[in-house]
């Protein structure tokens, strides 16, 4: 697995900064926001964002995300769409190889929703296959569909592309209606990116984004997923994405510093053995 921090959690940092001192903590691997890469890009070349993370040392694996997709209708839609093309410019012009893609179909959702978002995942992946990019599908808790990891790896093996698989957030798979035993549905081929965080001690059905803190100092610590990961084979990126307004304060080196060093504990303890690698039901 490669360990590597989201730079949204330092969204208040400009990404020069974020770079800069991320690789000065020892975390070369970035998860990039795509928030961070456009305002960076304003005015510039998208080749300028490749020199700078050269110029750093640095390595994306992975952007988020791209919105929009599945069911908007009307201009709203042709504006989703339009970015989508920019950003998967930008991930092949940078080498990013993977996109993440949001599953935030929010509402009541017929028949014919249905068959749009099925028919947008279709060619959504067409279009990122051509640009040599992996799109990863988030499952949103708290989307009408899909909100859960059995459904989204449903809609994965529909489409049938290898240009599209899963982006399990930990935060996403805990809130919602997600299961341990759902672990068994994922294999190295479908999973694309892992995001990791824990969640301060509040009931889960009450927590929010800026509850997310790191990994193994709350209450859902996420060593049961990387057993797993461990027992499957995945050798994909695993990041820290924390959405927390009070983390966003620290400044960038020192959170890098301790959060990829939280990270590298938890792969070093799944590594020898530290959990059983068997999520229960």
């Amino acid at each position: 697995m490669k360990p590597a921090l989201s730079t949204v959690c330092s969204l208040d940092a400009p990404l020069e900064t974020i770079l800069e001192e991320y690789a000065a903590g020892q975390c070369p691997a970035v998860e990039l926001w795509l928030g961070h890469a456009e305002r960076f890009l304003e005015g510039k070349p998208v080749a300028a964002l490749a020199d700078l993370l050269s110029q750093h040392g640095c390595e994306a694996v992975a952007a988020t995300y791209q919105g929009g997709l599945l069911t908007s209708q009307g201009e709203a839609r042709r504006e989703h769409w339009g970015h989508f093309e920019h950003r998967l410019e930008l991930c092949e012009k940078t080498s990013i190889p993977v996109l993440v893609l949001a599953g935030d179909a929010h509402g009541p959702l017929g028949p014919q929703d249905l068959g749009r978002l099925s028919a947008s995942l279709v060619e959504a992946a067409k279009r990122a296959a051509d640009a040599g990019v992996k799109l990863a599908l988030e499952f949103d808790a708290r989307a009408s569909f899909p909100n859960n990891l059995q459904s989204a790896v449903a809609l994965i093996e529909d489409v049938g592309s290898p240009a599209l698989g899963i982006c399990l957030d930990w935060f996403q798979f805990t809130v919602g209606p997600s299961k341990l035993l759902d672990l068994h549905l994922l294999g190295p081929e479908t999973l694309a990116l892992v995001q990791l965080s824990d969640i301060a001690d509040v009931p889960r059905e009450m927590a929010t984004d800026a509850d997310r803190i790191l990994p193994g100092e709350g209450c859902s610590p996420p060593q049961q997923l990387i057993s797993h990961l461990g027992a499957i084979g995945y050798a994909g990126p695993i990041t820290i994405e924390t959405h927390n307004p009070q983390l966003w304060r620290v400044p960038p080196r020192q959170f890098g510093e301790i959060a990829i060093t939280a990270l590298r504990k938890l792969l070093g303890q799944a590594a020898m053995g530290g959990g059983d690698g068997h999520p229960a039901g």
